[in-house]
């Protein structure tokens, strides 16, 4: 990415910006596509374009792609700027101190990319033979997953570097002896009763801690119900949620706001339908549709730039892919991002880090405010059968207030808490509107942010769908409550390192739910 500084240039300017970068990936269904049945057609027709066993064509020329990845580099106790640790096992609360730090040094990698590897176990499960996941996170939010698809009937072997995961197939899950705990996991919690909505008379009911009960289930239960489904919530909307089987029918659907959790759930129960349709007001993350699209089924989407987008999933008989290797998560690297430009004279090169260009607004609302960050970033519009990954290179460097809003919000959504913590740092104001979604994340992101930043000496004030922070070069430091959140955690950690008196994290051990290495990959860093 090249370095850019200044306001938010006008949407047309941001879009030929966006689509300057290189990527190496094939375009799948872009043609338009209106009628369910021909779009899926027309998705079979192209399945034969894709080895639906070993390499895809092109898979050399994806970063990483071709090989078992080390899950990060350079481990080891924590030392001046990083004590403490996160994810203490039995749940044990965990306050962390994260002191002013000298500058960042050296190279990576981060985690595996959550959202990939919460969706590679799910649809391996689904398949017929057994898959390959190289790179799978190993944390708690992932290992849930893999406990709740073995109470499903799939059986999960880890070796060295990979696990095997042997699946049921699409229509054998078997009944779970009894509730099926997702944890943490909302990710869990709103794909798995895709799957489950569509195998006929057997009944699984799905719960997880505090913060999952606070979390609505509604956005799913209402497509599902339409397709044949029977549901039952708590107060018709909180979990414990109970998922009916039953023989479900084709619908389009569209999306009151964008969701990549409630897409991604109704493809999966459409994958038994003549034809299901999913409309998204704006792109919302698609690894679903690729890791779909590469196990074989007939999956067609529509649209451009960061307008409408329609995506089509049809019957498929049965699901079948042989490995799956998952890149470094944009949103773990983001938190080492974002200490690598507010920590003066850093340097970071975070290796073999996903860019899928429906997670990357994060990158490109850093570019807009003049951070130094160097990679390849997959062109907007692009869908393929791969994840692109890339080696990212980031300097510290004085940064100016932005405005994220309407389009960006959803493929900037996790790292919408950090982008409050840069305009912390930055020149002028830095304000977040149409992130209301941000309410109903493991804790309300706005107001815990808002009172978390505004506690280290912020000048931040919360509005109904994001906030505003008036840039003053800094954080005094003090103490933040991570509220069991481990995106407030993460950040709590890194204002710590770059603030003024250092910051203590009540409740560090939430971090062990994304980035359980967290501080021993600072530690490695200030070494």
């Amino acid at each position: 990415m090249e370095r850019r500084g200044g306001g938010r240039p006008p949407p047309a300017a941001r879009g030929a910006a966006r689509r300057g970068a290189a990527v190496r990936t094939a375009r799948v269904g872009a043609e338009p596509a209106r009628g369910g049945r021909r779009a899926c057609a027309r998705a079979r027709a192209r399945r034969g374009q894709h080895h639906r066993h070993g390499a895809l064509p092109g898979a050399g020329h994806e970063r990483g792609r071709d090989r078992p990845v080390d899950r990060r580099r350079g481990a080891g106790a924590p030392r001046a700027g990083a004590r403490g640790a996160a994810g203490v096992p039995g749940g044990a609360a965990v306050n962390a101190r994260f002191e002013p730090s000298g500058r960042l040094r050296g190279t990576l990698r981060v985690p595996a990319d959550k959202s990939v590897s919460h969706r590679a176990a799910i649809i391996a499960a689904m398949a017929a033979e057994p898959v390959r996941i190289g790179n799978y996170l190993d944390a708690a939010d992932t290992r849930s997953t893999l406990r709740a698809v073995q109470e499903l009937g799939a059986l999960v072997d880890a070796r060295e570097g990979e696990l095997v995961i042997r699946g049921c197939g699409l229509r054998n899950a078997r009944s779970a002896a009894g509730t099926i705990d997702v944890g943490n996991a909302g990710t869990l919690m709103r794909l798995l009763p895709g799957w489950l909505a569509f195998q006929a008379g057997l009944r699984f009911t799905l719960d997880g801690d505090a913060s999952i009960r606070r979390r609505p289930v509604d956005r799913i239960a209402q497509p599902l119900s339409e397709m044949g489904a029977r549901l039952e919530a708590r107060e018709g909307r909180y979990p414990p949620f109970t998922i009916h089987g039953a023989p479900l029918r084709g619908i389009e659907y569209r999306l009151p706001v964008a969701s990549a959790q409630v897409k991604s759930c109704l493809l999966l129960a459409g994958l038994v339908t003549e034809a299901t349709t999913v409309v998204e007001p704006v792109p919302a993350r698609d690894h679903s549709e690729r890791l779909l699209l590469r196990a074989g089924a007939p999956v067609a989407r529509t649209g451009s730039g960061l307008g409408e987008y329609r995506t089509t999933v049809c019957a498929a008989d049965e699901l079948e892919l042989e490995r799956i290797d998952i890149p470094g998560d944009l949103s773990s690297a983001a938190f080492l991002i974002t200490a690598g430009v507010i920590v003066r004279g850093s340097r970071l090169v975070l290796e073999d880090v996903g860019v899928n260009w429906t997670r990357a607004g994060f990158l490109r609302v850093l570019e807009r405010m003049g951070a130094i960050v160097l990679g390849d970033v997959e062109p907007e519009g692009s869908f393929s059968a791969l994840e692109p990954a890339t080696d990212l290179d980031v300097q510290s460097a004085p940064i100016e207030g932005t405005t994220v809003d309407g389009d960006e919000v959803p493929l900037t959504i996790d790292e919408l808490p950090l982008v409050a913590l840069l305009g912390c740092f930055a020149d002028g104001d830095t304000v977040v509107r149409g992130a209301a979604e941000l309410r109903v994340k493991e804790s309300d992101r706005i107001a815990t942010v808002v009172s978390g930043l505004r506690g280290l000496g912020a000048d931040i004030e919360a509005l109904p769908d994001g906030f505003a922070v008036h840039g003053t070069g800094g954080l005094r430091g003090g103490r933040i409550d991570a509220h069991g959140d481990h995106r407030l955690a993460l950040l709590g950690a890194v204002a710590g390192l770059a603030s003024a008196e250092g910051v203590e994290v009540a409740g560090m051990e939430a971090a062990a739910v994304s980035y359980p290495g967290f501080t021993a990959d600072v530690a490695a860093l200030l070494s």
